[in-house]
């Protein structure tokens, strides 16, 4: 897929700090990367520096093959930009903002009208246009701003943040435009949310201290979680220590955890070895055995173990030493 974004040795310092510390990723048309961090991670340094509202102390940003430092006014062209709080002019309303947005973008007449007329249907702002902005619910100023960014019909979409203070309504309604435009557009979403990355996002990373730990799709991601494929039972407490001895001899199994023993019901967690398939083995094993197993199910691991996993560099955890 074509290149639209590319970071080369990203580098930004304030003073002592290091905000952003040699990042490199490329983003191409199709892709919706999530931008995951901790607060203070770099996220916002690095999508401001995208943006061309920062420049970096080292290393380059090329946006459609135009370099952010020498050729801003072509970048600013291609991007669209909804910055964290998606600061507007609360005096004016969404229709006189959006004309004065269009207008910047060089539309005017009818051109100016049809585009303005779409965002607004895109984000469904039609009851609320004519209403000061500083009137309005946080929810409906993170739309004004979405549709700011979006009135030009940019080839890159950077996002902080993009579904800030809506409702789980307005929520769903964003995150299908976001699949609906990922097509045609390359879009990059900074967001704390991590069911947003699993709904909308192709590929995800994960910053902190300013420095690249994890790349991959989120089922990547996920798979990279401890309990990722493990499988829970749960049998009569007069057979858990049988079936303990059964399971941890099968070759395919890592380690047998016991996780609740409650009314004569006893679970264990079943882990497998390099995050493998183990459910057949398991319930073979149940049969041939006669063990009677009175649930069993497989965990899927979860993005947020990665994340806190990644991010704290928490011990023996594979999420937290893989690709770091």
């Amino acid at each position: 897929m074509p290149e639209m974004i590319v970071l080369k040795n990203l580098t930004k310092r304030f003073g002592p700090l290091v905000a952003v510390d040699n990042v490199s990723l490329t983003v191409g048309i199709g892709e919706v990367l999530g931008f995951l961090g901790p607060n203070g991670a770099g996220k916002s340094t690095t999508m401001r520096m995208i943006t061309g509202f920062i420049e970096p102390t080292s290393g380059t940003v090329e946006v459609c093959g135009h370099d952010v430092v020498r050729d801003l006014v072509a970048v600013k062209r291609r991007i669209g930009y909804l910055p964290e709080g998606a600061p507007t002019y609360g005096d004016m309303t969404p229709e006189s903002y959006l004309g004065f947005i269009a207008e910047i973008r060089g539309f005017d007449g009818g051109d100016k009208r049809h585009r303005i007329d779409e965002v607004v249907a895109k984000v469904e702002l039609g009851e609320v246009m004519r209403q000061p902005i500083e009137t309005l619910s946080k929810g409906f100023k993170r739309r004004v701003g979405l549709a700011q960014a979006m009135i030009h019909d940019p080839d890159i979409l950077i996002m902080d943040e993009p579904t800030d203070g809506l409702d789980p309504n307005q929520k769903h309604q964003v995150r299908s435009l976001i699949r609906e435009m990922a097509a045609s557009k390359a879009i990059v979403v900074s967001t704390h949310i991590l069911e947003e990355v699993e709904a909308v996002c192709s590929r995800a990373v994960i910053i902190a201290r300013g420095r690249l730990l994890a790349d991959g799709t989120p089922e990547e991601l996920v798979a990279r979680a401890p309990n990722h494929n493990a499988v829970v039972i749960a049998i009569d407490a007069a057979h858990a220590e049988t079936a303990r001895r059964h399971l941890e001899a099968l070759s395919s199994v890592k380690a047998v955890d016991s996780i609740g023993l409650s009314d004569g019901v006893a679970r264990l967690r079943v882990l497998p070895r390099n995050a493998g398939l183990i459910a057949a083995d398991v319930g073979e094993l149940a049969r041939a055995r006669n063990i009677p197993v009175r649930e069993m199910f497989v965990e899927r691991g979860a993005l947020d173990e990665v994340f806190r996993a990644i991010t704290t560099g928490s011990p023996g955890s594979r999420a937290g030493t893989a690709d770091a």
